[in-house]
């Protein structure tokens, strides 16, 4: 074979490789019950996608996790929110699977992992094994089901990522649960996008009323509009085990006949995440609960789940006195369709509900940074920190700052600085910016102490207060008291709260030595077990120390007696 026709070889086969669909050989599912999803890739969920399939465990914890495939234990990851306990596995092709919300890790793991966090006397922790240290096959128990992190019941977090890290829709791997049911449609919204556009004589947004045909497909009302407008749609997918309002796959739309976008929920990056909050309608989601994905693509939208786009997605309907079709496609993985048609009447008539323009002092740019003095407060926004130009209402009163409403999106952190110079020294570093709930509660935000300046960083808008937090935590032991004897325990429990600002930190010991505490937000619960042996026969000396955010702290200490 000569080298030229070798070259041309290998360069072909590459392109077929690069092509080919994604092995459905290679991983298998992680659970040994039967499949059913609670969650799947690509879910709309607050500020960011969805990036793996939740699994339900039949409302169990502890049920084995297996390797979905070969490789090593590249990293572990303990934490007291997001995944909680996790396992991420690097196999031969380049792939990393992730396993979250675990209860506990298999025995070598988990040796390994309360080595280190007792080294560290942590019990949060990431590590990066070498590859040779904690190696699995396919099959290998790597883990047990929980409930750990930031999950609102028992469930097994799964993810496969490729070499760049990327979540992918596990899915398409075959990972699958069965599903003979159509993507549901909830809502229908249709949006006039220049001051020479109307929908029925009006300038605003606009929810569409739709009806199921005969033939399975829906039939939105007839609407009269004009210029540039574009649409969005709530829609959900649910499979035949669960209710779950689950993420769909594709949707694909058509302006009479032509594809004029095609969204495909097959991968992303997890630096493009938050940019779903330029996708959905923001204000209706905050104001009315209603979650929909607009179809057609703003300034400042990066998402690549948008494989193919005609004029963004917009219409430009400037063909006064004609007619036009709009169709809007949605599948799930497994080929379940529904279609949605919207007739529209072009026509331009006189305009009987203008949009009204607000403006304030307080203009802010998407692509640049300013700062602005309020009173006794500073604000910062950083370039980028919105999607859009906008006048905000803003306005302070003594110690409480109005930052106008949640209703527009932030996509970077935007500073707050309050002027603490009239406290007295020693109340300052009690001192902590709280947003204000609807309640008129404060929840904790931040509290940076920089000379007289008391600084926070805030990725949403609405109401801050300054709050001043004198009160330590709450330590309520659930299984002793001083004296006790508690041979037959396998772990002490103890319940800890701070209503003002929230827990920072804690740490335990057992007669001097760093005891592991495994911390539940959820129960406000910590808990050691005495399988880790710090404990002796006869007396212990239980120290437990609790701190929340402003520095406040309580001890609790007593001593226990076990054989």
């Amino acid at each position: 074979m000569n080298m030229n026709f070798l070259l041309a070889f290998l360069m072909f086969n590459g392109i077929l490789c690069a092509q080919s669909d994604i092995p459905q050989d290679v991983f298998i599912k992680p659970l040994k019950i039967p499949t059913v999803f609670a969650g799947t890739f690509g879910e709309l969920r607050s500020n960011h996608f969805h990036s793996g399939l939740d699994i339900k465990t039949q409302h169990r914890t502890g049920l084995e996790v297996v390797a979905s495939a070969g490789g090593y234990v590249s990293r572990i990851k303990v934490s007291h929110y997001g995944y909680g306990k996790a396992l991420y596995i690097t196999h031969p092709d380049g792939h990393t699977t992730v396993y979250g919300h675990l209860s506990k890790y298999a025995p070598a793991i988990e040796a390994y992992v309360k080595e280190k966090q007792y080294l560290a006397e942590s019990y949060e922790i990431e590590l990066f094994p070498n590859p040779d240290e904690l190696q699995v096959t396919q099959g290998d128990l790597v883990a047990y089901s929980g409930n750990t992190g930031g999950s609102g019941g028992p469930h097994l977090h799964f993810e496969i990522r490729d070499k760049n890290e990327r979540p992918m829709n596990a899915q398409l791997f075959g990972i699958q649960a069965p599903d003979h049911r159509d993507p549901v449609i909830k809502d229908l919204v249709v949006y006039p996008l220049a001051d020479s556009s109307q929908v029925n004589q009006s300038q605003l947004q606009q929810k569409l009323n739709f009806t199921k045909q005969q033939d399975g497909t829906f039939l939105a009302e007839k609407i009269r509009a004009y210029g540039p407008l574009g649409f969005a749609v709530g829609t959900i997918d649910q499979q035949d085990g669960a209710n779950n309002n689950n993420g769909i796959y594709a949707i694909e739309t058509r302006l009479n006949g032509e594809k004029t976008l095609e969204v495909l929920m097959d991968k992303f990056s997890f630096a493009e995440t938050r940019y779903l909050n330029r996708m959905i309608d923001y204000a209706r989601y905050e104001g009315e609960r209603e979650r929909v994905q607009k179809l057609f693509i703003e300034r400042n939208n990066p998402l690549s789940i948008f494989k193919y786009e005609k004029d963004k997605g917009i219409l430009n309907l400037t063909e006064n006195g004609s007619n036009a079709i709009y169709s809007i496609k949605i599948k799930d993985i497994q080929d379940n369709t529904t279609t949605l048609v919207i007739p529209i009447e072009i026509k331009k008539e006189e305009i009987l509900t203008p949009k009204i323009d607000k403006t304030t002092p307080y203009y802010v740019q998407a692509d640049a940074s300013q700062n602005f003095e309020v009173g006794d407060w500073e604000l910062f926004i950083p370039d980028g920190a919105f999607y859009d130009d906008y006048f905000l209402d803003i306005s302070a009163k003594t110690d409480a700052l109005h930052l106008d409403e949640d209703l527009i999106p932030v996509h970077k952190y935007i500073r707050l600085a309050y002027d603490v110079s009239a406290f007295k020294p020693e109340d300052r570093e009690k001192l902590f910016i709280g947003r204000v709930s609807y309640r008129g509660s404060l929840r904790y935000e931040g509290a940076r102490l920089e000379g007289d300046q008391l600084t926070a960083s805030v990725n949403a808008l609405g109401d801050f207060k300054i709050g001043l937090d004198t009160q330590p935590p709450k330590i309520q032991s659930l299984d002793f008291t001083d004296g006790k004897w508690i041979s037959n325990h396998k772990t002490i429990n103890f319940k800890i709260t701070d209503e003002a600002t929230g827990i920072k930190s804690y740490r335990a010991t057992i007669n001097g030595n760093f005891a592991l505490m495994e911390y539940e937000y959820k129960k406000n619960q910590l808990t050691y077990a005495f399988e880790d042996g710090i404990s002796q026969s006869g007396a212990n000396d239980f120290k437990l120390i609790v701190t929340d955010n402003v520095g406040n702290s309580t001890t609790f200490e007593a001593t226990f007696y076990r054989k």
